[in-house]
């Protein structure tokens, strides 16, 4: 967790120089807030990572001598070819985009391809395997 951690410590100092740099050249209250708080959120997460990085101790993707029978095998299923999770970032942005423009029928519409989306995907390996049938 070495290197996630110093990524996100090198990424809180850069966030941090390019927070002062924009207020100092521009003088914006709101985008040097928003640098800030990226900064302060990049320094946390880093913290956070190195110093479980020191109780977890040393992981094989840590290590250069490592094995890839060290790792952790089970990381999950991941269907391969799912159209689902597009459904879902259409349903999403219609949605948003509905609530931006605050019309009704379009923020219903997002709402129903989401629910629609998400009984597709829980739902989409309980149905028999297709079968070409000449």
């Amino acid at each position: 967790m070495k290197i996630e951690g110093w990524l996100f410590a090198c990424g809180a100092f850069f966030y941090a120089l390019v927070a002062t740099v924009y207020w100092l050249i521009t003088g914006e209250i709101v985008g040097t807030t928003a640098l800030t708080l990226t900064a302060g959120l990049a320094g946390l997460v880093g913290f956070y990572t190195l110093f479980t990085g020191k109780r977890v101790g040393v992981r094989p993707e840590d290590r250069f001598d490592a094995e890839i029978s060290e790792a952790d095998p089970d990381y999950g299923f991941f269907s391969p070819h799912s159209w689902w999770p597009l459904v879902v970032g259409l349903g999403a942005m219609a949605t948003a985009l509905g609530v931006a423009f605050l019309t009704w029928w379009l923020i219903l519409f997002g709402f129903c391809t989401l629910v629609f989306a998400a009984i597709g995907m829980v739902f989409e390996y309980l149905r028999p395997p297709y079968v070409d049938v000449d």
